[in-house]
């Protein structure tokens, strides 16, 4: 479900006006094609397993299958809160480089954003939490864990996320999702032995053409914004000669 964000980031970014759709250029064309290209390549990986390349099936894997099964599963609500989650999130980072744009300073609206998230955090947890050993902090790995999410999870990556954002937009930003998946399985792989199947390599693939496809696209768009802005400096200027003035649209 987390694959649906840069599908909602891009119908946002339009309907905002932040992304602008002229399904006759390439560049337009690129972009959303690259869009459906990647929710696809995100959607295999998810849902298509295929065949096992690399070690056996675990044994975490055939328990989590066995879990889906039961009657009192509650996978569907799960689906539902994630599809919601995707399209809070693709909100935020169009109300992020809303913000950004008419504010450039990156780490104070992160400072704020993390502030306001801790506090709701808390007062969840507050009510959720009702054993209060669970809140004595011991210094063993649960504690490095905590550690590694604040400084990487929340503060270093809501930094990244708003300095992309007001670089690049929001359906760029939101563009990584899918890839950070990718990198998942094949970190899990390599470190932690689990087995790779050929659905996951199908969508890694499926996913950069994606990918490669929106990129592209991003830069013609820069390119042809920077184009027109220097023809129109070049027509506004009186030193350059009439015939030099003359610019054309590709």
């Amino acid at each position: 479900m987390t694959d649906l964000t840069p599908a909602f980031t891009f119908m946002l970014g339009v309907i905002s006006r932040m992304e602008r759709l002229d399904l006759r250029s390439k560049s337009s064309q690129a972009k959303s094609i690259g869009t459906m290209v990647l929710i696809t390549g995100g959607l295999v990986v998810t849902l298509y397993k295929g065949l096992p390349i690399t070690g056996s099936p675990s044994s975490s894997n055939k328990l989590q299958n066995e879990l889906l099964l039961l009657p009192s599963s509650k996978w569907v609500i799960g689906g539902f809160f994630l599809a919601a989650h995707s399209f809070i999130l693709a909100l935020i980072f169009i109300i992020q480089t809303w913000i950004i744009r008419d504010y450039p300073s990156e780490i104070l609206i992160t400072l704020i954003t993390c502030g306001f998230v801790t506090i709701l955090s808390a007062t969840i947890s507050l009510i959720a939490e009702e054993d209060p050993d669970a809140w004595r902090i011991r210094p063993n790995i649960d504690l490095v864990a905590i550690g590694f999410s604040a400084v990487f999870a929340v503060s270093l990556r809501s930094i990244v996320h708003t300095w992309a954002c007001h670089k690049k937009g929001p359906v760029y930003t939101s563009m990584f999702k899918p890839i950070g998946m990718v990198i998942a399985v094949f970190m899990g792989v390599s470190f932690l032995g689990d087995t790779l199947h050929l659905g996951s390599v199908i969508g890694a693939v499926i996913i950069a053409l994606g990918f490669y496809a929106v990129v592209w696209g991003k830069s013609q768009e820069e390119r042809t914004v920077e184009d027109k802005e220097k023809c129109s400096f070049e027509s506004s200027s009186p030193k350059v000669p009439l015939l030099q003035n003359k610019c054309t649209n590709v």
